[in-house]
């Protein structure tokens, strides 16, 4: 193929310096969609206690006063009128009567952990976790206040948690994806994909989604059934016709991650069509094993859409197939529990029955984030494999109607077990209601999270910068505090 001696536009401003490479940084920065350069880092800060990271995520933001957030006041009060002095502004109601938990509570383990009814299966490794109980997050509105979580920021278009720590530490088996989702079978939390998207990154380090359990656990990954015509040798020559253009391509666009990200995926496909296969085969585990996780969980009826054993299955098969791909290399698996998908609600947004909602979906969750959890530590994994809850919000401690909850943005839990975090810690106390941060002036953010995280992982999270749109930016923005408490 004769190729042209005309020189590209950019590699001529680049090759001749001065004010050409500021022509070259303009156009870059006008052109959407292109970032800045972001050479990946593997250089660790200090020492790491832990290599890699699964993160379970309920969407529709989990009532901490009714899993592990115990107020004995709710149930001194119940029935009566809520009152803290002042007005108080919600999502959707007024603030109603004061609601105990539908459900009771019990210490667990030489801790003395207080845990609901409802998540009662973590009790046997409630020693193994560290508990934050004043989180808060700057919006009360789920789509918002989910990007928060998963970017740090409020606003669409910044890196996951995933994907920075993809970009900072890099993958450890090449023929597996670094960042691997794993959502709920029903659909997608509030802005679906954009929460483990890359952002600025490279786009190569964007989660990429497997949906175990179904038809076609990663789409596109083998041709279709009817296409009988493509082999293994034509399926090589293709892929070699297609890398061989796409190079060209790439050649004339310095600076545009998505084409070199597609390549990449192409090859990764090639070679996921052995890994994958493997990873994703759970008959190769014992019966032991998926009595443990609730694999094979007999249906439980339930007052509502949802049902105990088939949160219980769902759950706990994407936290096996977590554990699987953790122990063959993937860096950061995310498990998401609870669909966006309307009425009637299959996530964790109580407001119209807290009880309906919250049982099956928080008995199916502790049971196969228990199971996770000493999954990971029979196999040695767990000292250095950071095991993550969160939520976007909290509930309120006052009633929405009489049988729901609304939204709490100012106090919320999250809690971390495995990865070199103190076992039995519990951090950042809440008010005597449940409601917000028993020290509202030393409130913990997602920022605190994510930079005691990435401490974990050997990365100092005000070093971890990319230069975007002439801004520094870092997963904790301008802020973060490692939390030293919870540092075994």
């Amino acid at each position: 193929m004769k190729t042209s001696n005309v020189m590209p536009r950019r590699e001529f401003l680049l090759r001749t310096g001065g004010l050409s490479s500021v022509a070259l940084t303009s156009m870059l920065l006008a052109e959407p969609l292109v970032a800045m350069p972001a050479t990946q880092t593997t250089v660790l800060h200090h020492p790491p206690k832990a290599k890699r990271v699964v993160q379970l995520f309920m969407s529709g933001a989990a009532s901490q006063c009714d899993t592990f957030d115990y107020k004995p006041m709710l149930e001194k009060k119940h029935g009566q009128k809520w009152d803290v002095g002042e007005k108080v502004e919600l999502f959707q109601s007024k603030p109603g009567k004061v609601k105990k938990s539908p459900w009771p509570w019990k210490r667990f383990g030489e801790s003395g952990k207080w845990l609901n009814q409802c998540v009662a299966p973590l009790g046997d490794v409630a020693d193994e976790m560290a508990f934050i109980h004043n989180m808060t997050s700057k919006s009360n509105v789920h789509g918002p206040a989910t990007f928060m979580q998963a970017t740090g920021f409020i606003l669409p278009g910044f890196p996951s948690a995933g994907a920075w720590v993809s970009y900072g530490l890099g993958n450890i088996n090449d023929n597996l994806p670094t960042f691997v989702v794993l959502p709920d079978p029903r659909g997608y939390a509030p802005n679906g994909p954009k929460n483990w998207g890359a952002g600025f990154l490279p786009a190569a380090h964007q989660g990429t989604m497997i949906r175990p359990g179904t038809k076609s656990p990663i789409r596109d990954l083998f041709p279709h059934e009817s296409a009988k015509f493509i082999n293994p040798s034509s399926e090589r020559a293709t892929l070699d016709a297609l890398r061989k253009l796409n190079d060209m391509h790439l050649e004339k666009r310095v600076g545009d991650s998505r084409l070199e990200a597609r390549i990449k995926s192409y090859e990764l496909a090639a070679r996921m069509q052995l890994s994958a296969t493997d990873v994703l085969d759970i008959s190769k585990e014992s019966q032991s094993v998926r009595r443990l996780y609730g694999i094979d969980a007999p249906d439980t009826r339930w007052n509502g859409p949802m049902n105990e054993g088939a949160e219980t299955r769902m759950f706990g098969l994407n936290c096996l197939v977590a554990r699987r791909l953790l122990e063959r290399g993937v860096r950061f698996v995310q498990v998401w529990s609870g669909a966006d998908n309307g009425f009637p609600r299959r996530n964790w947004d109580s407001h119209e029955d807290l009880r309906r909602d919250h049982w099956p979906l928080a008995r199916g969750m502790s049971r196969g984030a228990a199971a996770l959890i000493v999954d990971l530590k029979q196999r040695g994994l767990l000292d250095d494999t950071i095991v993550h809850w969160t939520t976007e919000f909290g509930r309120m401690p006052c009633s929405q109607g009489s049988l729901g909850r609304d939204h709490n943005p100012t106090a919320f839990t999250n809690w971390f077990a495995g990865g070199g975090f103190k076992g039995g810690a519990v951090f950042g106390p809440t008010d005597d209601w449940s409601w917000r941060s028993a020290d509202p002036d030393h409130a913990t953010y997602c920022y605190d999270v994510h930079a005691t995280m990435l401490y974990q992982l050997g990365i100092d999270h005000t070093k971890l910068i990319v230069r975007h749109n002439s801004i520094d930016r870092r997963l904790t923005d301008v802020h973060g505090h490692v939390i030293r408490d919870l540092i075994a």
